[in-house]
């Protein structure tokens, strides 16, 4: 009496034994989902960009060297910018690379700016 009173019986016990491997397994079902999603994604392409430097021209236009590293035969677009001494965007361009053979390559690009820039870097690239 005092058992059943408090939950102990051997009808509780199976129960409890069976949401607990219910639960545990939905778990390994969803933590096998979310591998499944993250490690096999096959969109999930990685592209680096790396600045290799620029040159500030004159008031209006500076010169970013970057360097791209993608899937060898797909295109891309990058975004490059020019920032001023207060971290302020002016300049801004996006650009279209072709795809190529190569799986890293450098480009020089030519930025006008509305005003005087002192640094011109890459902002960003995605596979297009």
């Amino acid at each position: 009496m005092i058992a059943s009173r408090y939950g102990r019986t051997l009808d509780h016990k199976r129960r409890d034994r069976r949401i607990l491997w219910g639960l545990g397994g939905i778990f390994v079902l969803v933590m096998g989902a979310w591998v499944l999603w993250t490690g096999l994604d096959g969109a999930s392409t990685q592209i680096e960009a790396r600045d290799i430097g620029h040159t500030i021209i004159d008031a209006h236009s500076v010169s970013v060297t970057f360097e791209v590293s993608l899937p060898p035969n797909r295109p891309a677009s990058c975004a490059v910018q020019a920032l001023n001494e207060s971290y302020s965007v002016v300049g801004w361009k996006i650009i279209d690379l072709p795809p190529s053979t190569l799986y890293t390559r450098s480009f020089t690009e030519l930025l006008r700016t509305t005003d005087l820039s002192n640094t011109g870097l890459i902002y960003q690239c995605w596979l297009t």
